[in-house]
């Protein structure tokens, strides 16, 4: 198979370096110049600079790393040309021309996979499957939290440089952290944003929000709430699940499920779920891609495809109007 990688920032390369453990090396790179990580690994591969040049070579694949508000100008082509898209979260940083994605794709044959990499995640599957298993009876309500100091994201760049960080480029905590607003509509249903705050509150020297809580409803029966910053020291990433016969508790950083529920007894049971030993954050990348694989191939459906996709970033888009009014 052919892959064009767009855009070679952190995620990119660590793409290139999951499809190479694959045993894939034909991959040709659009790169704009913009990227603040050397190019000495791209030394024998092709490298364009106009998508158009870039779609000639005839990719199967093309995996959408570029900054947020660049991502349909890579997508729409390629799609347009019957290429099978990996795009990286969030799919835009508007709602303008998604339209014209979502027709494509619809017309076929390409398939478009949504990098939210929380979906391969053994803790959130095992969350799925105790819910779907109603171990804890009808859920009630959920939290999430998540909390990571921006400036140690990528220590070789100017973090003030980022796309994370930059209203040009699609930044700000809703959208770059809006991984949150995925999982939870996965585990949870059709959602909706009842409220937001959110601000720009820290020394950080950015143009975006640094720090958001929103209000959420899903299947207008289970009550939500989400906390993203990015100023938190240490990291904090952690989800709370309510329900009426017990509760869920994930803390990332520790790779732990705990589920408590009430027995017959009266008596409460605890039960911790942990990651394998050997689990490590790119696992969530390296699936991700073996599934991209599967896609292109024709064995398998994206698990999060483009309407999932949009649900996200409507989500985010929501959040950050009702947020500004």
């Amino acid at each position: 198979m052919k892959f064009l990688i767009a855009g070679f920032g952190s995620i990119g390369r660590r793409h290139f370096r999951n499809l190479l453990k694959l045993g894939e090396r034909e991959i040709i790179f659009y790169r704009t110049g913009q990227s603040t990580l050397p190019g000495e690994e791209l030394e024998g591969y092709p490298v364009e600079t106009d998508i158009q040049a870039a779609l000639s070579h005839r990719p199967d694949g093309v995996i959408i790393s570029n900054p947020t508000s660049c991502h349909l100008d890579v997508a729409i082509p390629a799609a347009d040309m019957g290429c099978h898209l990996l795009i990286e979260k969030p799919i835009s940083h508007s709602l303008d021309r998604v339209e014209e994605l979502e027709k494509l794709i619809q017309r076929g044959p390409s398939k478009a996979l949504v990098g939210f990499q929380f979906r391969y995640h053994p803790n959130l599957k095992q969350i799925k499957k105790l819910l779907d298993d109603c171990e804890i009876g009808q859920p009630l309500a959920v939290r999430s939290h998540w909390g990571e100091y921006l400036p140690d994201w990528h220590p070789w760049e100017d973090y003030r440089t980022s796309y994370s960080a930059r209203k040009d480029l699609g930044g700000g905590v809703l959208l770059t952290l809006c991984h949150s607003f995925d999982y939870l509509h996965w585990l949870f249903g059709p959602p909706e944003v009842l409220w937001s705050i959110l601000g720009n509150y820290s020394d950080l020297g950015i143009d975006v929000e640094d720090t958001a809580e929103v209000g959420l409803i899903f299947n207008k029966t289970i009550l939500g709430s989400m906390h993203l910053n990015y100023t938190q020291i240490p990291n904090k990433h952690t989800l709370e699940i309510i329900g009426t016969k017990g509760s869920i508790f994930w803390d990332y950083y520790r790779n732990t499920v705990e589920f408590f529920v009430r027995e017959e007894s009266g008596e409460t049971s605890r039960t911790t779920h942990q990651s394998p030993p050997e689990f490590e954050r790119n696992d969530l990348f390296f699936d991700e891609m073996k599934h991209f694989l599967e896609i292109i191939k024709g064995n398998a459906e994206p698990v999060c495809n483009l309407q999932d996709g949009i649900v996200a970033l409507k989500m985010a888009l929501q959040a950050k109007i009702k947020g500004s009014s």
